[in-house]
C-alpha cells in the first residue's frame, strides 16, 4: 500500500500542477477574444481561426481539468445527503462509484476518442470553415482530458482504500486542491 499511496500522490501532483497552469489558457482565450472583437469592430475583418482558437482552449481547460476537479473533491456531489453519512459510508460509496461508473466511462470514452484523434491526424482534417484549423489537437484532447481524469480516479481510489484499512486520512475532510 505504500508504493500506491506514492502512486497516488505522484498523479495529484500532476493534475495539481496542470490544474494551476490552466487559468493561462483562459487568460489566452479572452484575450484571442478580445482582440478578435477589436479587429472585427475597427477594421471590419474576422477570423474563423481565431474563432476556433477560443473554442480549443474552452475544450483544453475542460478536459484536462476534469482531473484537477476530482483531485480537488469540486465535481458534484449531492451534499444535502452525504454530509448526514459517515465518513466510512461516504469513502464507500466513493470507492462504488469510482470503480462501477468513474473507471468504465473513462476507459470507454479514452477507446472510442482515440480513433478518432488518430484518423484526424492521418487525414489531416481541417475545419470545414474557410480559414479554419486542422482538427487532430482537439480531437487528442479527448483521450488526454480522460486519461487524466482517469489517473485521479486511480488515486482516489487508492486514498479511499487506504482510509477504509485504516492507512490514511479522510480524503473527503476538507477540500485538498493542491
Amino acid at each position: 500500500m505504500p508504493f500506491l499511496l506514492r502512486y497516488s500522490r505522484l498523479i495529484d501532483t500532476l493534475n495539481a500542477r496542470l490544474g494551476h497552469s490552466l487559468p493561462w489558457l483562459i487568460l489566452f482565450a479572452v484575450l484571442v477574444a478580445a482582440g478578435n472583437a477589436l479587429v472585427r469592430r475597427i477594421f471590419q475583418l474576422s477570423s474563423n481561426a481565431l474563432l476556433e482558437i477560443q473554442w480549443y482552449l474552452f475544450a483544453a481547460v475542460f478536459l484536462l481539468g476534469a482531473g484537477h476537479a476530482l483531485l480537488g473533491n469540486a465535481h458534484v456531489r449531492i451534499d444535502i445527503l452525504s454530509a448526514r453519512l459517515s465518513p466510512r459510508a461516504r469513502n464507500w460509496i466513493d470507492v462504488f462509484g469510482i470503480v462501477f461508473f468513474l473507471i468504465p466511462f473513462c476507459l470507454i470514452l479514452i477507446l472510442m476518442s482515440w480513433p478518432l484523434a488518430v484518423n484526424a491526424w492521418a487525414s489531416g482534417e481541417m475545419s470545414q470553415n474557410a480559414g479554419g484549423l486542422v482538427r487532430w489537437p482537439v480531437w487528442l484532447l479527448l483521450p488526454m482530458g480522460f486519461g487524466l481524469l482517469l489517473l485521479q480516479a486511480l488515486s482516489e481510489l487508492i486514498k479511499r482504500i487506504a482510509f477504509l484499512r485504516g492507512l490514511g486520512g479522510d480524503p473527503l475532510s476538507a477540500h485538498r486542491a493542491q
